[in-house]
C-alpha cells in the first residue's frame, strides 16, 4: 500500500493541482505585479490615520503651494502642499480609501445583480432570456457617464450616492458574460448528469454552474472595479463626485487643473497614482484569469 504523503510516491503521481496553480501563480509576472500594487495600496488605505504625516483637511496658508521635494521643497510635506496649504501626501494616502472603496463596493454590487441576471437567462432560456436581454439592451442605450452625472445633480453628491449609482449602472457586463458562459455550461455532460439524479436547481447553479464561470467573473469583476474608479474619478472631477473636503484622487485632479501650467505636479501625481492602480487592478484580473482558465492557457 503506498503512501501519498511519502515524497518519492508523490513525485511519481505527479503534481497536484494546488502546486501546479501555484507554479502559474509564481510564472505570471503580470500577476504578480497587479497584486503586489493593489496590495500595497489597499495597505496604505487600511493604515492611513499611521502613515498620514498630517491631518490631509488641515489648511495652511502660510504653506500654500509648496513644491514636492524633488522640485526643491522640503521634506515637511514630501509631496508639497494645495493652494489650501494641506500635505498632499497625506491627501493622496486618504484618497486611495475613497478610491478602493468605491471600486469595490460598486463592483460587488452589480456584480450581484448582473450575476443573478445573467444566469437566470443562461440556465432557464425562453421568457426569462427575454426579459433579461431585453434590460440589458435598454441599460446599453443608456450612457453611463450622463446618466450618473443626472442622478447625482438630482440627489446631490456624496460617497454613498456615488456608489449606488455606480453599482446600480454597471451591471450589464456581468449579465452579458454570466449568461454567455452559463449558456455553454448548462449544456454539459455533468450538468446533465445532475439533473438526471434530481438535483435541484439551486443545487445545479451553485455546485455545477458557479465554479466553472468564476474565472470569467474574476475577470469582470476587475474590469468593472477599474471602471467604477474611473467614473469616481471622472464625477469628482466635474464637481458631482464626492464632495470637498474629502480626499478624492479626481477632486485633486480638479482642483489643481487650474494651475496646471505653472504647477503641474498638482495633477500630475494624483493622475499617475489614479491610473497605476487601474492599470493594477487589470493586471491583476488578467493574470487570475490566466491562472484559473480551465484551458490552462498561457
Amino acid at each position: 500500500m503506498t503512501d501519498a504523503t511519502d515524497p518519492l510516491t508523490r513525485e511519481w503521481q505527479g503534481p497536484t493541482p494546488r502546486d501546479m496553480l501555484v507554479a502559474k501563480v509564481k510564472g505570471h509576472t503580470g500577476l504578480l505585479i497587479g497584486v503586489g500594487i493593489v496590495g500595497l495600496l489597499t495597505f496604505v488605505a487600511i493604515l492611513a490615520p499611521v502613515l498620514a504625516p498630517h491631518d490631509p483637511y488641515a489648511q495652511s496658508l502660510m504653506t500654500r503651494m509648496e513644491p514636492p521635494v524633488f522640485l526643491g521643497g522640503t521634506w515637511e510635506h514630501p509631496l508639497g502642499t494645495d493652494h489650501l496649504g494641506r500635505d498632499y501626501l497625506s491627501r493622496l494616502i486618504y484618497g486611495a480609501r475613497v478610491s478602493l472603496l468605491i471600486g469595490a463596493v460598486a463592483a460587488l454590487i452589480s456584480g450581484l445583480i448582473g450575476t443573478a441576471m445573467g444566469v437566470a437567462a443562461g440556465y432557464f432560456g425562453g421568457k426569462v432570456d427575454m426579459v433579461v436581454t431585453f434590460l440589458i439592451n435598454v441599460r446599453l442605450a443608456m450612457p453611463v457617464v450622463l446618466v450618473a452625472l443626472a442622478v447625482v445633480a438630482i440627489l446631490g453628491g456624496s460617497l454613498t450616492v456615488v456608489i449606488c449609482v455606480l453599482g446600480l449602472l454597471l451591471w450589464d457586463r456581468f449579465a452579458v458574460v454570466m449568461r454567455a458562459s452559463t449558456l455553454q455550461v448548462s449544456r454539459r455532460d455533468y450538468v446533465a448528469a445532475a439533473r438526471s439524479i434530481g438535483a435541484s436547481t439551486p443545487r445545479i447553479v451553485l455546485t455545477e454552474i458557479m465554479p466553472n464561470i468564476f474565472n470569467n467573473l474574476i475577470v469582470v469583476i476587475t474590469l468593472e472595479m477599474a471602471h467604477a474608479i474611473l467614473l469616481e474619478a471622472a464625477l469628482s472631477f466635474l464637481g458631482l463626485g464626492v464632495q470637498p473636503p474629502t480626499p478624492s484622487w479626481g477632486l485633486m485632479v480638479s482642483e489643481g487643473k487650474n494651475m496646471m501650467l505653472f504647477e503641474p505636479w498638482l495633477v500630475l501625481i494624483p493622475g499617475a497614482v489614479l491610473f497605476l492602480l487601474v492599470l493594477a487592478i487589470n493586471l491583476m484580473g488578467d493574470g487570475l484569469r490566466d491562472v484559473t482558465a480551465p484551458e490552462n492557457r498561457s
